[in-house]
């Protein structure tokens, strides 16, 4: 079968402003602005037509004034849902976020109180930690434990955790970014359930959702049962799987009316809730006209992922990519290289210079991890395997062969 969209095609997005390769972004991030950007989690790639012909036309209607939320808006989203994971949403339970980290940062102002505590499962997505602190709470943390395949929760030292009466909210990664882990329905089942017993409200960011490769599925958290909708808030949104992110729009599921309000009233309260006009017609199109566009995106990083794996056996072999489940996030172990991870990000962000997440960003067990993004270009991507390769050969040379698959030892 032809494909229809050229993914190979690079496009040059250092005059468009665009943080991933805006040369002040870099030097804040990273020290430098000379960098090969495989780092923030946006795309190198064009969105599909059916989106860019409704800004264009949004755009020459000529007046951007303040816009409200259509029907159709809420119908494209609901739509989706069900179609891509058979489950139905009620128009009333969606409300507006600029996105995730907002949506976030909401919750927990509407949730919890002076003196509460957060739980999160770390390595993760390191905005959720600072969300929580920015907001005057406290982190507490349940390690993944990474089983040398992938990474599965520690139930035990969840439960525990969970069982702090000062502890009101769990946040889920549902993908997990970044070891790009597809919770399975009995797994989500079992920590649903512990926070039941104890009180604990769900917020479950499922904003990787759409992005799911061949023989997994993604299962909604709230779609598990009703007792799990009215304890949850769900965060979507078409910003990753369409590379929207710069129009800032995203869905929060809400079925719970009590937790709704008081996230309505929070969102009042900061002045929130608007949606910019462009937003609104791109994700109608998106979500009504992009899913042959989507599918054929997931093929072309699976390609990617194979490059990836081929690349680091043929080349580093001591490294190791846990192989994703979801997202366009690779979690790759170089612990048989470098095991202290800020001596590692030194190496790839001055030597190398290619700008990744470093795998301390995401807590302490991330140390000797880099999260790459993949979804760009092959070209892209082996020039940024190229330097990396390179600079690792010339500072480390060849290790003594171990298994680069084992989990760290335990501190």
């Amino acid at each position: 079968m032809m494909n229809q969209y050229n993914f190979d095609l690079v496009i040059d997005r250092t005059k468009s402003d665009c943080a991933k390769w805006s040369a002040d972004s870099l030097n804040s991030y990273f020290g430098k602005e000379d960098l090969l950007p495989l780092w923030v989690a946006d795309m190198d790639f064009e969105v599909a037509p059916a989106i860019k012909r409704a800004v264009v036309q949004r755009a020459e209607h000529g007046i951007y004034g303040y816009s409200t939320r259509p029907h159709a808006y809420y119908e494209a989203a609901i739509n989706w849902i069900r179609r891509r994971f058979g489950y139905r949403v009620e128009e009333e339970w969606i409300v507006y976020s600029p996105g995730v980290v907002p949506a976030i940062c909401n919750l927990l102002q509407a949730l919890c109180r002076k003196g509460d505590k957060v739980l999160i499962q770390e390595p993760v997505y390191y905005p959720f930690k600072a969300a929580i602190e920015s907001n005057g709470f406290e982190v507490v943390v349940s390690e993944l434990k990474n089983n040398g395949q992938f990474y599965e929760m520690d139930f035990e030292d969840f439960a525990e955790k969970a069982r702090d009466p000062r502890v009101g909210v769990f946040i889920l990664c549902n993908p997990h970014n970044p070891v790009s882990r597809l919770w399975t329905r009995g797994e989500l089942e079992r920590i649903g359930s512990i926070c039941l017993e104890n009180n604990v409200v769900v917020i479950s960011d499922e904003i990787h959702s759409d992005l799911i490769y061949p023989g997994w599925q993604h299962t909604m958290f709230a779609s598990i049962s009703d007792a799990f909708a009215m304890n949850s808030a769900t965060c979507m949104s078409p910003s990753k799987t369409f590379n929207l992110a710069g129009m800032q729009a995203s869905n929060i599921i809400i079925p719970n009316g009590r937790i709704r309000d008081k996230y309505l009233a929070v969102q009042l309260q900061n002045n929130t809730e608007l949606q910019n006009p462009f937003s609104i017609v791109a994700s109608i199109a998106a979500y009504n006209e992009g899913e042959a566009w989507l599918e054929e995106l997931l093929n072309y990083l699976v390609g990617n992922i194979a490059y990836i794996h081929q690349y680091l056996s043929d080349n580093l072999p001591l490294a190791h990519m846990i192989d994703p489940q979801a997202t366009y996030l690779g979690w790759i172990d170089f612990r048989a290289y470098e095991a202290d991870g800020k001596a590692l990000e030194n190496v790839i962000y001055h030597k190398a210079k290619v700008a990744m997440d470093g795998g301390t960003w995401f807590g302490r067990g991330g140390s000797g991890f880099m999260r790459i993004n993949f979804a760009c270009p092959r070209e892209t991507l082996k020039m940024g395997l190229d330097r990396i390769a390179k600079t690792i050969h010339e500072t480390y040379g060849s290790p003594p062969q171990s298994n680069p698959c084992n989990p760290a030892p335990a501190e």
